[in-house]
């Protein structure tokens, strides 16, 4: 008689787990190949939990490599007290990293994910391989201390219009967007059981307290950082205007830049189809 079949481990069914470090228990999710390769570690964007990200992403790095993705502290299912600062959210990153015996890593920031990143990469440099960093742009970008003010905007068009205010933020309003963004929120719901917290008030408010302080901070000198780094955005980032990708790009001395056509912040969900591929090339290199 045949064994059954063990399922195949996704992000719709990966287990929740607890590490505690730093006074701090964080809930995460591992998934992927047991090839030796370098862990990538996901970094979430403003007021995200493990439920926020896109299952063919994940997925889809999962089919070639460890990927690990966790709640910073104080967000979703991880306890104490939500950071304010980028700075705290990157020292919290490291914390979580080496309580998991990871020694280097690649990370994928999305977001206010590729802004830890950066601070991450700055503060312990051995400690990264490379990174792809998306929707996201430097310390003193333009446009990024307003992102409290764009996120409320957007959070009360989508309560005046029943929708998920992400519809608005991350997505174009032509067809091409507005689809881009139906079909997006439509694979967030794939994972019925076993889902993280939500998101909190006090979370949202600390969050967008250290989106001003980055916005505000005196530019890095990025020149010193010589990782690879692939970045990506679409052409129409409502949050994180777009030129501050491209000024990344400029400023990073090793990096290679994508922008996807008719897409805003969640260009890399939109375009997940040929954004995965070209991120696993890019990462095999």
């Amino acid at each position: 008689m045949n064994a059954p079949q063990k399922s195949k481990v996704t992000w719709k069914n990966v287990p929740t787990a607890t590490i505690t470090a730093g006074g701090v228990q964080f809930a995460y999710r591992e998934l992927g190949t047991d090839n030796p390769g370098t862990p990538v570690v996901f970094l979430a964007h403003l007021a995200a939990v493990l439920d926020n990200w896109d299952p063919r992403v994940v997925d889809g790095f999962a089919a070639k490599h460890r990927v690990v993705t966790f709640d910073n502290r104080g967000v979703g299912a991880s306890t104490g007290k939500p950071a304010a600062s980028m700075e705290e959210m990157a020292k919290d990153a490291i914390t979580f990293i080496k309580a998991m015996g990871l020694e280097r890593v690649d990370l994928f920031g999305f977001s206010m994910g590729g802004m830890i990143a950066q601070e991450i990469v700055l503060m312990e440099p051995q400690l990264v391989r490379k990174m792809i960093i998306t929707g996201t742009g430097p310390a003193g970008g333009e446009g990024i201390s307003t992102v409290a003010r764009v996120t409320y905007i957007d959070m009360i068009r989508g309560w005046l219009t029943r929708q998920d205010p992400k519809q608005f933020l991350f997505f174009t309003r032509t067809p091409v967007g507005i689809r881009a963004g139906k079909e997006f929120l439509e694979r967030l719901k794939e994972r019925s059981e076993n889902r993280d917290k939500e998101v909190t008030v006090a979370v949202l408010q600390a969050q967008l307290k250290a989106l001003r302080r980055w916005g505000a901070k005196k530019p890095a000198d990025l020149s010193k950082v010589h990782h690879p780094v692939l970045v990506a955005n679409g052409d129409s980032d409502r949050m994180v205007p777009s030129k501050n990708t491209r000024n990344l790009a400029q400023r990073l001395p090793k990096s290679e830049l994508i922008i996807y056509p008719d897409s805003g912040h969640g260009a890399v969900f939109q375009f997940h189809a040929s954004f995965v591929p070209r991120a696993l090339s890019f990462l095999s290199r």
